[in-house]
C-alpha cells in the first residue's frame, strides 16, 4: 500500500472537503484525463483511474469514514485498496451520469412518471421588410396534438388501464452491466419494453392507437413584434407538444423569414440605401426626395456634394425590440447620376461649362480672338 497516494492528495482537496468540493475536483480531473480525450495515453489513463478510485471512496460516507480511520488498509482485502487493476468500478456509471450527464455516455436518472414538459414545435412564416420594421399579425395553420377524447390521454381502450411494465417494475429504466476498459461498468438506460414510460398498454385505444393524443389542424394567431429580424423566432407559450404525466405543453417556435427589399438593406437596427441626384443638384445644392420606410422625406443637399457622400437620417431606422421608443438611423449614399444621352444643345452647354471651369478657349474664341475663358477675365 506504500505506493498508493493519499486520496485527498489525488483529488487536490483538504480532508475537510465537502461533497460539492469533492465532486468539483473529480469532475475537473476526469475531464482532463478521460481516455476519450487522451487516446493511447497510458499516463492519463492511470491518473484517470486513480482519481476515479479516490472519488468512489471519498464520495461514499461509509467508505470515507473507514478511509479516514484506517487509510488504504481499510480496503486491502479485495476492496477499493486492492490496486487500480482490482478496483471495483461497478458504480462508476452512476457517478458519471450524476457528474457529466451525457458527456461520457452516462445519463441522469429521473423518475419516468414525473411530470415532463412537452417538446417544442417549430414552424415558419414569411413577412415583408416593412412588416418586420413595424410589426404585424399573421395567422399560422399547423397540426397540434390534443388529448384523445376517447381514452382521455391514457392510450388504453376505454374500460381498460395501462399495466405496470414487468421488465423495469414500472421504473422506466433498466440497469445494464458491461465489461469496459475499467472493469465492470453499470449504466442506466430507458427500458426497451415500455420505452421509458414504466407502463405497457395491452389493449390500445382505437382512436389514438395508444398514443393518447389526436392530431388536429389548428389556426394560431402570431403577433410579430416591430423590429424583428430575419431568422429570429417568436415563442408562443403552451402551443407545442403535450406534456406527459400532467406536465405542461411545450412551446411553439415560429421562425421569421423577411423578404428582401428592392431598395433598403438592414444591419441591426439601421437601414441603408442609395439615392440618385443630378449633377446640377450636386453642384448647386438643393432639396432631394429620399425614400424611407416612413415615406418620402426632403433632404437639403449642400452645394458641391460629391458622389458616394453618405448622409444620416436620424430615427428613420428600425425600432428596438426592447424599447419601442428607440429607433435606428437610415444611412443614405448619394450617387451623382451622369447622363448617358445628351442633345446637341446640352453637349454644347456642358462644353462651355467645362471650358469655363478649366480655363480653356473654345474654337470660336481661337478663331475670333475676342472672347476669353471665365478664369482669364
Amino acid at each position: 500500500m506504500a505506493d498508493k497516494r493519499d486520496y485527498y492528495e489525488v483529488l487536490g482537496v483538504s480532508r475537510n472537503a465537502t461533497d460539492d468540493e469533492l465532486k468539483k475536483a473529480y469532475r475537473t480531473l476526469a475531464k482532463k484525463y478521460h481516455p476519450d480525450t487522451n487516446p493511447g495515453d497510458k499516463e492519463a489513463e492511470a491518473k484517470f483511474k486513480e482519481a476515479s478510485e479516490a472519488y468512489a471512496v471519498l464520495s461514499d460516507s461509509d467508505k470515507r469514514r473507514q478511509y479516514d480511520q484506517f487509510g488504504h488498509q481499510a480496503f486491502e482485502n479485495g476492496g477499493a485498496g486492492a490496486g487500480y487493476g482490482g478496483f471495483d468500478f461497478t458504480d462508476m456509471g452512476d457517478i458519471f451520469g450524476d457528474l457529466f450527464g451525457d458527456i461520457f455516455g452516462g445519463s441522469r436518472r429521473r423518475n419516468p412518471n414525473a411530470p415532463t414538459k412537452g417538446a417544442n414545435v417549430r414552424a415558419g412564416i414569411r413577412i415583408t421588410f416593412e412588416e418586420a420594421v413595424f410589426g404585424t399579425e399573421k395567422e399560422l395553420e399547423i397540426n397540434l396534438k390534443e388529448e384523445c377524447e376517447k381514452c382521455h390521454g391514457s392510450g388504453a381502450r376505454p374500460g381498460t388501464q395501462p399495466m405496470k411494465c414487468t421488465k423495469c417494475d414500472g421504473k422506466g429504466q433498466v440497469v445494464m452491466t458491461t465489461q469496459s476498459l475499467f472493469g465492470m461498468t453499470r449504466s442506466v438506460q430507458a427500458c426497451p419494453d415500455c420505452r421509458g414510460t414504466g407502463k405497457i398498454i395491452k389493449d390500445r385505444c382505437p382512436d389514438c392507437s395508444g398514443s393518447g393524443y389526436i392530431s388536429r389542424r389548428k389556426k394560431i394567431q402570431v403577433s410579430v413584434p416591430a423590429g424583428i429580424d430575419n431568422a429570429q423566432s417568436i415563442r408562443i407559450r403552451d402551443k407545442g407538444e403535450p406534456g406527459t404525466n400532467g406536465g405542461e405543453r411545450g412551446d411553439l417556435l415560429v421562425e421569421v423569414t423577411v423578404t428582401r427589399h428592392p431598395i433598403f438593406q438592414r444591419k441591426d437596427y439601421d437601414i441603408f440605401s442609395t439615392a440618385p441626384i443630378s449633377f446640377a443638384q450636386a453642384a448647386l445644392g438643393g432639396d432631394v426626395r429620399i425614400s424611407t420606410v416612413d415615406g418620402d422625406v426632403l433632404y437639403t443637399v449642400k452645394p458641391g456634394t460629391q458622389s458616394d457622400t453618405k448622409v444620416r437620417l436620424r430615427g428613420k431606422g428600425v425600432p428596438s425590440l426592447r424599447n419601442k421608443q428607440i429607433r435606428g438611423d437610415h444611412y443614405v449614399t448619394l450617387v451623382v447620376q451622369v447622363p448617358t444621352k445628351l442633345t446637341s444643345e446640352q453637349k454644347e452647354l456642358l462644353k462651355k461649362y467645362d471650358d469655363a471651369v478649366t480655363g480653356k478657349k473654345s474654337d470660336d474664341d481661337d478663331s475670333k480672338g475676342k472672347k476669353k475663358g471665365l478664369f482669364n477675365k
